[in-house]
């Protein structure tokens, strides 16, 4: 165990940039550091400890993961505890910052590790972090020690030399989320005098892949897993979805948005009655058989200008949805799902920044590497040179969870069919590995469960119900037993109308009964897909 380190308190108002204004007086704890013990490997560097008067706190624009503000209100009074550690060798620092609740009332007894976006691990000073610990957590984030800036890796990726940093990379993969597990629930501990009740992971995107990664490496650090559109399969997602750039150049095509949208639409028009109810949805797209060539010769409006849609085009877009295959023909990874906005995934000559990042830095080591020019033969070499030096380090798709399901962990897991930048279906075969690891769903459900959420894009947002409360869903099954059959979603429909659905869970869907209102959960029962 690392030495316990402390440092001076220091008082300030504020929590990283956010605003926050006082809301009184409360009886609290003693905001200040603590001894701090580290799992083994790791060394802590430093301790702080910062109070905040809480209230109504104002978190900052920060696109383009948070583009617009975010105010939390009755904030409670809280201590912020950073810890920075490192790894001997590794000449790295990580800070991982603890918030508490100051009055030891209304902390739960729980304890809350957030997740990161694309290449942030952790939001230190967001919404996330002071959201749950207004929630009553005991709430903790990382940044890895590679910093806050989740689209530009230039300045963690490589050594000086042009090699890859795999210490800074094993550091956001999954060493991180370990230390802040081990580290927060220590914190806890030490500031309110008694052990966490329950801990819980929650994260989206990069934060589901955490989460994922948490239950296969270090199965008794959360007893719930909350991992929504999850991006693991890191070393293959993160090449495949480039493929479109390689379809552009080898079928010499560059279809405006205008024109992909058109798929879009044709596509959710020929499909979204297959569920026997007529939303703007496609409620399962793998049952949407619809063939993008039959747009070829429409003629559609871009722009105020008339244009007819080319055999080569909608050839084109029937590639992008089958997904990037070998040069044998051989099926590599999935594509984005019919339904889903094409804007992020498909766009001529601007590569998904999260993908483009990943060649460029860590595959082939080379920042100037243009994306812009794959054709199908560089794309599959690509592929495979990612797949084998990276799946070991962030794939995070192991699926013998057995360790995670005799500690008694659980993991509630969903994702959208219409997510434009993580192809759901890479979840879906992840899911389909772990049933065949264990014998089938029954098993499997004891432990984990997976939901697909019809018209739900990329961690928020699309056309589709989004969960009301699946933290409490989680933390249901988790502290009392009550295993998620569905998850309750809603949204407003475009008449203005709160449309709600029960989600099921993996494998089964949501089917109207054919009575009563089509916008409510009442009528419809979940039934085998």
């Amino acid at each position: 165990m690392a030495a316990a380190v402390s440092a001076a308190v220091v008082l300030v108002p504020t929590a990283g940039n956010a605003v926050s204004r006082d809301s009184g007086p409360v009886a609290a704890t003693t905001c200040a550091p603590v001894p701090v013990s580290a799992p083994s490997g790791t060394k802590v560097e430093s301790v702080k400890a910062v109070a905040h008067a809480g209230g109504t706190v104002t978190f900052p624009a920060a696109p383009p993961l948070h583009p617009a503000e975010e105010t939390l209100t009755d904030v409670p009074a809280w201590c912020d505890v950073t810890v920075t550690v490192s790894h001997p060798g590794a000449n790295d620092h990580v800070t991982i910052r603890i918030s508490l609740p100051q009055d030891t009332k209304k902390w739960n007894g729980r304890f809350q590790a957030t997740g990161g976006s694309a290449y942030l691990a952790g939001d230190l000073s967001g919404a996330p972090l002071v959201g749950a610990m207004k929630a009553g957590y005991a709430a903790a984030a990382t940044d890895a020690g590679v910093g806050a800036n989740p689209l530009d890796v230039s300045g963690w990726a490589l050594t000086p030399d042009g090699k890859v940093d795999t210490p800074l990379l094993k550091n956001f993969a999954s060493r991180s989320v370990h230390d802040m597990a081990v580290i927060g629930k220590d914190v806890a501990k030490r500031f309110y005098g008694r052990s966490v009740s329950y801990a819980y992971w929650n994260g989206c995107s990069t934060g589901g892949r955490q989460g994922y990664q948490a239950a296969q490496d270090h199965p008794t650090d959360f007893d719930g897993i909350l991992a929504k559109a999850p991006a693991i399969n890191w070393d293959r997602f993160a090449v495949a979805t480039l493929w479109s750039q390689a379809v552009f150049n080898e079928e010499k095509v560059a279809p405006s948005q205008c024109e992909l949208a058109a798929f879009t639409t044709a596509a959710v028009k020929a499909c979204d009655t297959l569920d026997g109810v007529e939303d703007g949805i496609i409620d399962s797209p793998q049952k949407c058989h619809w063939d993008a060539r039959r747009l070829t010769g429409t003629k559609i409006v871009c722009d105020g200008k008339e244009i007819t849609i080319s055999r080569a085009t909608a050839d084109a877009v029937r590639k992008i949805w089958a997904g990037p295959v070998s040069s044998s023909g051989r099926k590599l990874w999935y594509g984005p799902n019919k339904g889903a906005s094409l804007a992020a995934l498909a766009a001529p000559g601007a590569p998904f920044f999260v993908a483009d990042s990943w060649v460029k830095y860590f595959v082939t080591r080379n920042p100037s590497f243009d994306i812009t020019k794959l054709t199908y033969t560089s794309f599959a070499q690509i592929f495979r040179t990612s797949q084998l030096r990276f799946n070991d380090i962030i794939g995070a798709d192991d699926p013998n969870l057995s360790a995670f399901a005799k500690a008694g962990g659980k993991l509630l897991s969903w994702h959208g069919q219409n997510d434009e930048l993580v192809p759901t279906q890479g979840t879906v075969a992840y899911r389909e590995r772990v049933n065949r690891v264990f014998g089938g769903d029954k098993r499997v459900d004891d432990f984990y469960r997976l939901f697909l959420l019809p018209g739900v894009s990329h961690c928020i947002g699309g056309t589709g119900p989004f969960p009301t409360d699946d933290l409490g869903a989680l933390v249901d099954w988790v502290e009392k037993g009550r295993a998620p059959a569905t998850l309750a979603a809603s949204v407003l429909g475009p008449d203005g109308k709160t449309v709600t659905r029960d989600i099921c869970r993996y494998p089964m869907v949501a089917r109207y009964t054919g009575h009563g209102d089509t916008a409510s959960a009442a009528n419809y029962r979940c039934v085998t897909a």
